[in-house]
């Protein structure tokens, strides 16, 4: 069996979890309801899916970040730090299979559950 498939399995579930919860959670009912300023904004007049388009490209931008920093697999901007990183796949009881999982900023984009590589975010 092709060890990458496994972890190609993971990098997929993994990703497309982000998308649904940290990005696209927010245009769910109730979810930009929950930030006091997305309410004044919208009590003020602002378009509800402006505000969820802009809420949903910082969590984007913030999930793309996360996952970059993952991925260099150490502190690159502190000299000072000792030791690093991985991100590992695991086994159904939770133990580390050995198999890194590299790269998830790269694939982020493409990985958006709703096929459109997060076009929709710069609109």
């Amino acid at each position: 069996m092709d060890e990458t498939l496994p972890a190609e399995h993971t990098r997929s579930v993994l990703l497309r979890g982000l998308w649904r919860d940290a990005i696209d959670g927010w245009g769910a009912p109730g979810g930009l309801d929950q930030l006091p300023a997305a309410r004044r904004l919208l009590a003020a007049g602002a378009d509800r899916d402006d505000l969820v388009r802009l809420v949903r490209a910082g969590a984007y931008e913030a999930v793309f970040a996360t996952l970059d920093t993952l991925d260099q697999g150490g502190p690159v901007h502190d000299p000072d730090a000792v030791g690093g990183w991985v991100v590992m796949e695991t086994d159904a009881e939770g133990s580390p299979t050995g198999q890194a999982i590299p790269g998830l900023h790269e694939d982020l984009l493409t990985s958006d559950p709703g096929g459109r590589d997060g076009a929709d975010l710069w609109l």
